[in-house]
């Protein structure tokens, strides 16, 4: 099963310092068809105005990861970590028992962020976070784990549950295969570009791509491509 969510049919709102359109059901949208999809809870496009971002409020039992698109992003929380992350890369947080933080964008330009919500396996454990750089040129025609919950992804952020974010860029008519394991679900979103998926359909800037049921996926890029791919555990 492969269904396509075209960026246009996406909720969302329009904040002035803040547009977000959301994948699923999030705080003013709602619909019942689209709450999660397997141990993905959240996937949030957001644009963020230079000079702005959201003050601190807290979190609970939720692995949140920030995929910068462009610009970057400025973390501060009540552990006392702070960083700035920069397009291409990650942060993770672990809320775990609770944990208050603020993202600014403190730049001259727009910020552009996909930030994704992904269900831990275990509640209450010590809140965490980290941000890591990952190079564009090491996801060239593959994807490469930015985060993950499986300790064979070495390089990795790590995050609290049996799930996977990867990213990859391709070049115009290239191809990349990924095996999606048995029980697992994915969902794509390409960042830039178009692609096809499977021969079978095909998904542009910002569209949702929910996955089930698919053990082998083909990736054919239309035009130069960056696709964003969360693996999750199953309902």
């Amino acid at each position: 099963m492969i269904e396509v969510r075209p960026f246009a049919t996406l909720g969302g709102a329009n904040h002035g310092w803040l547009n977000a359109r959301h994948h699923f059901s999030f705080a003013g949208y709602y619909d019942p068809q689209r709450m999660n999809w397997g141990g993905l809870r959240v996937w949030n496009d957001d644009e963020i105005a230079p000079k702005s971002g959201f003050p601190p409020h807290p979190h609970q039992d939720m692995e949140i990861i920030t995929y910068v698109r462009e610009g970057a992003i400025s973390h501060q929380d009540s552990l006392g970590n702070k960083g700035r992350t920069v397009a291409g890369d990650v942060q993770v947080m672990s809320a775990g028992t609770g944990i208050t933080h603020s993202e600014y964008n403190l730049e001259d330009e727009l910020t552009r962020i996909f930030q994704i919500w992904i269900i831990p396996e275990s509640k209450g454990l010590a809140p965490s976070w980290g941000t890591k750089p990952f190079p564009k040129a090491d996801r060239s025609g593959g994807f490469k784990v930015l985060a993950s919950g499986f300790s064979e992804d070495e390089d990795a952020l790590p995050i609290r549950t049996q799930g996977r974010l990867l990213a990859a860029t391709l070049e115009a008519d290239g191809t990349l295969d990924y095996q999606l394991p048995p029980g697992r679900k994915a969902y794509l979103v390409p960042a830039t570009g178009a692609v096809e998926i499977n021969h079978a359909v095909v998904a542009s800037a910002r569209d949702g791509v929910a996955i089930a049921d698919e053990g082998s996926l083909r990736f054919k890029a239309l035009e130069d491509s960056e696709l964003i791919l969360v693996e999750v555990f199953s309902d």
